[in-house]
């Protein structure tokens, strides 16, 4: 698909049909994560793909929304602030950036391969990790919903004209 044509047909999708991903295609989605760029390639990031129904039964509370519920896969993203770039100047710690990135890529591949995802940040977090244990250094920043979406057609974007966003040489 034409890049301009994949950003247009993302879209956050929020009904998705009951079939599991294959994992092939989910390696493939967190492969692009891991190629994205991150803040002097530190690389502050770890994927963990939720596919086994009693694990995703046991997240559902940590976002409480009927279509999460419904959701046949997760990937949650985990950043480690003790990795990840700062800046010298202020100590501006880029490991959410570096996430961001990631999934950016992540849900522009899943969209190629005929998958929807929707980015979730306002979870839980003390849910995901009673649920997947990790270690304390490592955050879930991010629960990335992926399956096959219901509704195949991107609904209009609403987004600010360029000239509400964009000015040159001054503020």
């Amino acid at each position: 698909m034409h890049f301009k044509e994949l950003m247009r047909s993302r879209y956050s999708v929020r009904e998705y049909h009951e079939n599991k991903v294959d994992q092939t295609l989910i390696k493939q989605v967190v492969n692009a994560g891991r190629l994205a760029p991150s803040a002097a390639n530190k690389q502050p990031r770890r994927f963990v793909a939720i596919d086994n129904q009693e694990i995703l039964n046991r997240l559902k509370p940590a976002y409480d929304r009927d279509w999460f519920s419904k959701v046949p896969n997760l990937i949650i993203a985990y950043g480690n602030h003790e990795l990840s770039w700062k800046r010298s100047f202020d100590k501006k710690d880029h490991c959410d950036i570096d996430i961001a990135i990631a999934l950016d890529h992540m849900t522009l591949i899943a969209t190629e391969l005929g998958l929807g995802t929707c980015w979730v940040c306002h979870f839980n977090p003390a849910i995901v990790k009673q649920v997947i244990p990790s270690p304390e250094n490592w955050e879930p920043i991010a629960i990335l919903a992926i399956g096959y979406p219901i509704e195949i057609k991107a609904p209009e974007k609403k987004r600010k004209d360029i000239y509400d966003i964009l000015s040159f040489n001054k503020w």
